[in-house]
């Protein structure tokens, strides 16, 4: 299935596998790629040094394209895109706003750059600025979202802008990619499908969870601004959270981030910057990392955050990437055959 979006980065199959942190490292996107999806390294969780040697793992399972997605807001943003660049990555993706002058430089390398957004205005913007593509999510999307759903929002985005949009938030099958196709999307993107693989590294305990789970709740006491995940005794909790649970998780973030109260509190700053915030919830924001990865990587489902979109409540198997991309495209093509001809 030939679209803009497998023009334009050179995947077999108009699928994209979202950078989720802790979740989307070498493993899952060479996985994605190897499969003919875009899989995508997931390092802004990742130091540089980390981040380089996902990139060189990837490069080493698979010649397919894959992309990594990193913070725009990161103090060495700058570095990760010459980074990105020297090893020939081939697209970059940002959960935020890229600066005018990273995508200057980005395109310049030939690297395809790619931003999500969740408004018309956003999408607007970067494609005023050169993005080759956006990523557009709805609120059916887990982690950081916004209010509307995805069948509103797509549409005006693919009105307003003259490249191509991957549409993401409630997708998990083939007839999910013909309906985004049918809107004006050049393909979908997709997390808690591709966190609930085979090929995903995230522990079987917590895997277990989200299979079970059929209810996600937005929230806003994780870091600050809306962020969509299942819903625990330990996230309602946070939802009754104050200052000096805040600070307890912060002192934990400290000892093993190995980062001084100072830089916490600076971290904490340009989180707040332009946010309505609490002081609780920019330490709050600070320490996020922790509540990811105790979920993440050591399996804490009872003490950690799992970003979770609304689609886990149809979900129930555990395919491998190459098994779930070959359904979804099987799907497509059935439900493409099920539609009248004039």
């Amino acid at each position: 299935m030939r679209t803009a979006l497998t023009e334009l980065v050179g995947c077999r199959h108009p699928i994209v596998q979202t950078g989720m942190g802790y979740v989307a490292g070498a493993r899952l996107a060479a996985a994605t790629s190897r499969a003919g999806g875009l899989g995508i390294i997931a390092a802004a969780t990742m130091s540089v040094t980390e981040m380089t040697g996902a990139i060189r793992t990837v490069k080493e399972r698979t010649d397919a394209p894959f992309g990594v997605n990193i913070r725009s807001d990161a103090d060495d943003a700058a570095e990760r895109v010459e980074v990105m660049i020297r090893e020939g990555v081939r697209v970059a993706s940002f959960a935020l706003a890229p600066r005018r002058e990273l995508i200057a430089r980005l395109k310049d390398a030939g690297v395809v750059t790619i931003p999500s957004v969740g408004a018309r205005r956003h999408a607007e913007k970067v494609a005023s600025w050169g993005a080759d593509a956006v990523i557009v999510q709805g609120g059916e999307g887990g982690g950081h979202t916004g209010p509307l759903a995805t069948t509103l929002l797509l549409p005006q985005v693919v009105d307003a802008v003259d490249i191509p949009v991957v549409a993401a938030g409630g997708f998990f099958d083939g007839r999910g990619l013909v309906a985004a196709l049918a809107y004006g999307a050049c393909g979908i993107a997709m997390g808690t499908r591709f966190l609930l693989t085979r090929d995903s590294p995230v522990p079987d305990a917590v895997k277990r969870l989200y299979l079970e789970a059929a209810e996600t709740l937005v929230t806003t006491k994780v870091d600050g601004v809306p962020h969509r995940v299942l819903r625990t005794p330990f996230v309602e909790s946070l939802e009754r959270s104050r200052l000096w649970r805040a600070v307890v998780n912060g002192a934990r973030f400290k000892r093993l981030s190995g980062l001084s109260w100072a830089a916490m509190i600076r971290e904490g700053r340009r989180m707040r910057h332009g946010r309505d915030l609490t002081w609780a919830q920019v330490l709050q924001a600070a320490n996020t990392p922790v509540l990811l990865r105790a979920a993440m990587v050591e399996g804490r489902g009872d003490l950690g955050v799992m970003a979770s979109g609304q689609v886990v409540g149809v979900i129930g198997d555990l395919p491998s990437c190459e098994e779930l991309i070959g359904r979804i495209m099987a799907e497509a093509e059935a439900a493409l055959k099920r539609l009248p001809v004039r």
